[in-house]
């Protein structure tokens, strides 16, 4: 994955609850109770460890990025803790993955690279 394919995924993903364009997108299957599809938490972690290399390089940030990357992270932690409270019963490991994606992101606004083995791919 590049780093434009990467920004668009990260786009399209994190913008879903606006945009309502992708029924299959991790942020519209949360608030639907839905896990991800397999695959799509690992690629998403990859693509923000793609942007967040690319942007240690070159440190500015477009504003469509930082919205796409704080919803992705913020978003999915509270529609994760929503659908607990409502009985939804996640896979065992999604908590930990969401955790991983929000200290992904951070790391990202801070500049701060990301080996692979912070984000255990």
């Amino acid at each position: 994955m590049d780093y434009k394919t990467a920004r668009n995924f990260i786009l399209s993903q994190g913008t879903a609850l606006t945009t309502q364009k992708n029924p299959d997108a991790f942020l519209m299957l949360l608030k639907e109770g839905k896990p991800p599809v397999p695959g799509q938490m690992t690629s998403i972690l990859l693509a923000v460890k793609i942007i967040g290399d690319a942007l240690h390089e070159n440190p500015d940030l477009d504003r469509q990025l930082v919205v796409a990357l704080y919803s992705i992270a913020v978003e999915s932690i509270q529609l994760f803790e929503a659908g607990y409270r409502a009985g939804v019963e996640w896979p065992p490991l999604l908590k930990e993955d969401l955790d991983r994606l929000a200290l992904a992101v951070k790391n990202t606004f801070a500049g701060i690279p990301q080996g692979k083995d912070a984000l255990d791919l």
